[in-house]
């Protein structure tokens, strides 16, 4: 969901990486869907890649993103980037209660909560239909063997080989 949307440093909003030419890459902005070149000294950061401090680990933003989206029942946040500090902090600790406090500031709070409205309104939330998709994977993916298992199979294997070698070597006797 997050993989080729960007942050900008210096430029509003959220940006879809498009291509990579040589000095640049082009990427089109998610709300006036406009292409535009970003050069490589520009700080770039990636939503998969950004994760928020809490007082254990860090927590990643696709998850804060599918908090946000369960606690406001699949629609928009009830407070805005634009709401008072005092509100966005209460927000922020109903989704994340063990945020770290002294180093999240409301600047970021704003940020993940402007960067969710633009993906809910660009529909890019999609977490019911990613889940059954990993299920998937899990249930096509070949269990591991044991080394007992494997070892019993490799005998087998040559036993198998061993009997075609003989009724070889024996049907060409008996020619």
């Amino acid at each position: 969901m997050l993989k080729d949307i960007l942050s900008i440093s210096g430029h509003s909003g959220l940006f879809k990486f498009v291509a990579q030419s040589s000095k640049s890459i082009i990427v089109e902005s998610l709300e006036t869907h406009k292409k535009m070149p970003v050069y490589f000294s520009s700080k770039v950061s990636a939503l998969e890649d950004i994760a928020i401090y809490t007082e254990d680990e860090e927590v990643p933003l696709a998850q804060i993103f599918e908090k946000i989206y369960k606690m406001e029942n699949k629609g928009k946040t009830s407070v805005s980037a634009k709401s008072t500090n005092d509100d966005i902090k209460e927000y922020f600790e109903d989704i994340l209660p063990a945020y770290d406090k002294e180093r999240v500031y409301v600047s970021d709070m704003k940020k993940v909560l402007n960067w969710y409205n633009i993906l809910w309104e660009q529909k890019m939330l999609n977490f019911e239909e990613e889940k059954p998709a990993e299920e998937k994977q899990e249930v096509e993916t070949p269990k591991k063997t044991t080394k007992a298992k494997a070892e019993k199979t490799d005998s087998e294997n040559k036993e198998k080989n061993v009997k075609k070698t003989e009724k070889k070597t024996t049907k060409k006797k008996n020619e």
